[in-house]
């Protein structure tokens, strides 16, 4: 399943807004046995560890043996990020 984060704006900073968008994806876009996720950074501008580690974090609690892939991470933001919170 491929997500375009932009949806949830191209400003993500906080730990409340990140956890906000994955109880929304949880609700309306993911199903329930997924296996794979393409997460979609086109358009985001800024993203922070603590939007992240909630978003991401949830989805790896939630979907335990899903693959989690990324796509355009060329900005410094979301490619310093996504280092941060892969330690």
């Amino acid at each position: 399943m491929k997500i375009q984060i932009s949806k949830f704006g191209n400003i993500l900073v906080s730990r409340p807004a990140g956890k906000d968008a994955f109880l929304t994806a949880s609700a309306y876009i993911f199903k329930e046995h997924e296996k794979e996720f393409v997460l979609d950074f086109a358009g985001v501008e800024v993203l922070t560890p603590s939007w992240a580690d909630e978003f991401i974090g949830g989805i790896k609690n939630k979907f335990k043996d899903a693959q989690i892939k990324f796509d355009n991470t060329l900005n410094p933001s979301v490619k310093e990020t996504l280092e941060i919170i892969k330690q």
